[in-house]
């Protein structure tokens, strides 16, 4: 006997990985009970409380629907009355997911969370995974999914080589999973990341922040080359410099007492230390506002995305200089 899916989804917080996962269990659940299923994903902001209405009401032949609401966080007075309303008696056969970041300014938005809750939803919490021991569980709990095994070493070969999008290193992860046959220790993940590893946008940055033009762009012309996304160079770029940036303004001591304060692993630190001593405020400032307007063009925002990093990556080796 098929169990019934729950009526009601609350997915909290901002890893769009997370959320797609989240988004997706409640829909299997719903086509394990119905494969019939119907799936409808919108934004409050394109949604009034009459569609809403007509969205979640019975249907005459009782198909199996799930209604997913994006951006809850953003949601109006009046739509907020329309959901609250219909938590009060959830209709046969509808699943309501409701996506919202945590945030929202407007009293809608904030009471929305804990009427859900209250109301029995079921509760996905994906915060972003900023803290490296976060993004190392993250990694060793994708090995684990694929069936496989993967030591400390492995796990910090794995980050260096692929960086720190979720996406990426689920991939990466699966990916290493089939080739080794489970096991993955540091040697495995050199051994089928050789030649990115020396590609990835974490050593486009590190030329990059180091002032040398040349290698920086010649790294990045071969990570275009061999497929690198955009991106991941894009992030590679921004982490370094907030990095050199945070560490800096912490001033110099122990990297090892410094770890807790900053979030940072000890040799993380030690190595902005080194770097921040060839950048002034001005620059780092300048270099900040360069990785910013970056993450929008990468996104879309910029017409020709390869310009894009290389005019970035200029931009902040001659920051470098600035003081």
């Amino acid at each position: 006997m098929t169990t019934a899916p729950a009526p009601l989804h609350l997915v909290t917080g901002e890893e769009e990985l997370l959320i797609e996962r989240a988004v997706r269990a409640a829909l299997d659940a719903a086509r394990a009970a119905d494969p019939t299923a119907d799936l409808t994903r919108i934004r409050v902001s394109e949604l009034t409380p009459p569609e809403l209405a007509e969205l979640v009401s019975p249907s005459l032949f009782a198909e199996g629907r799930v209604i997913v609401l994006e951006s809850a966080q953003d949601i109006s007075q009046d739509l907020s009355d329309a959901v609250l309303a219909y938590l009060k008696a959830p209709a046969e056969g509808v699943v309501l997911v409701v996506v919202h970041s945590g945030g929202g300014r407007s009293k809608a938005a904030k009471v929305l969370p804990g009427a859900l809750k209250k109301a029995g939803a079921e509760i996905t919490e994906c915060p972003k995974l900023t803290k490296p021991a976060e993004r190392e569980s993250f990694v060793r709990n994708e090995v684990r999914r694929a069936g496989g095994k993967i030591d400390p070493a492995g796990v910090s070969a794995l980050l260096d080589s692929v960086g720190s999008d979720l996406r990426e290193l689920s991939s990466a992860a699966t990916q290493l999973v089939a080739d080794t046959g489970g096991v993955i220790d540091e040697q495995a993940v050199r051994r089928y990341h050789t030649g990115r590893a020396d590609v990835t946008g974490f050593a486009v940055a590190e030329k990059a922040v180091a002032g040398d033009r040349a290698a920086a762009l010649e790294s990045l012309r071969w990570a275009m080359q061999l497929g690198v996304p955009h991106v991941l160079v894009a992030d590679a770029l921004a982490d370094a410099v907030r990095t050199i940036a945070r560490v800096s303004a912490a001033g110099r001591g122990n990297p090892n007492q410094m770890a807790g304060e900053l979030g940072m692993p000890p040799w993380k630190i030690r190595k902005a230390q080194g770097q921040s001593r060839g950048w002034g405020q001005d620059g780092l400032a300048t270099a900040m506002r360069v990785v910013a307007r970056l993450n929008a063009e990468v996104k879309g925002a910029a017409a020709d995305a390869d310009y894009a990093l290389e005019r970035a990556v200029v931009e902040v080796v001659v920051a470098r200089g600035d003081r």
